[in-house]
């Protein structure tokens, strides 16, 4: 009998096929879809922030965003599989009126400055005008500081971003690099938890009910523009 025909006759036979067993099951499929908006001016580091929590990549010169950028993560947190779309939106204020269709959407918001850079910690409560006249009450807020690796540039403190967090109400805060990996994927999970904690329980069977993985194609264009909100979050 020649080698390996003993192993052929069974399969032909009908018995135990090792290549079947070696192949892998489909990944089971997220249960539902969060959307996070990342804010903050121009040179802040908005898309290294993205793009080092989805890619885990840095880009030492990335080019400003123009109009509004997004990435796909999925991630998991309590039993709950999760398909984070994350929008990184331009800086510039002339791109105002079409990254602002984007926060009603949005559960969750992240407002990045710039240790280095003051002026883009005093661009903050211009950014939180914008959160209070366009995106949902309901949005979880957490304050960025990034670029911890540049600490010996630094302009602005910590207790001041500590200082601007408490001042709104529910907003989180944290400092965080972008370059060193430090923090980063820390932000968008605590974010993603503080979202699922505050969902009820019949909104999340809602949405698994719902299947928002029917898996439509990822929105090429904001949604409509909303009205804007009767009432501010902060003084």
């Amino acid at each position: 009998m020649e080698p390996g025909s003993g192993l052929q006759q069974r399969r032909a036979g009908g018995g135990l096929d090792l290549g079947a067993r070696r192949r892998k099951q489909p990944p089971r499929p997220a249960d539902f879809k969060l959307q996070v908006i990342i804010i903050g001016s121009r040179g802040v580091g908005k898309t290294s922030l993205m793009e080092r929590f989805t890619d885990d990549t840095f880009c030492e010169a990335c080019k400003s965003t123009v109009g509004v950028d997004f990435k796909i993560k999925t991630v998991e947190l309590r039993g709950k599989k999760i398909r984070l779309q994350i929008w990184d939106t331009a800086g510039q204020e002339r791109f105002n009126s079409i990254t602002s269709a984007y926060y009603r959407s949005a559960k969750g918001i992240i407002l990045v400055y710039d240790i280095t850079k003051k002026e883009t910690f005093d661009d903050l409560p211009k950014w939180m005008k914008m959160i209070d006249k366009y995106a949902s009450e309901d949005a979880e807020l957490l304050l960025v500081g990034n670029k911890l690796d540049c600490e010996v540039d630094r302009e602005i403190t910590r207790q001041q971003g500590e200082k601007f967090a408490q001042q709104i109400t529910g907003m989180r805060f944290c400092e965080a690099s972008a370059k060193d990996n430090f923090n980063v994927d820390e932000i968008f999970l605590k974010l993603v938890d503080d979202i699922l904690k505050k969902m009820p329980l019949d909104l999340i069977r809602t949405e698994l009910s719902n299947s928002i993985l029917s898996l439509q194609p990822e929105p090429e264009i904001p949604p409509e523009l909303p009205p804007p909100r009767p009432h501010v979050r902060c003084c």
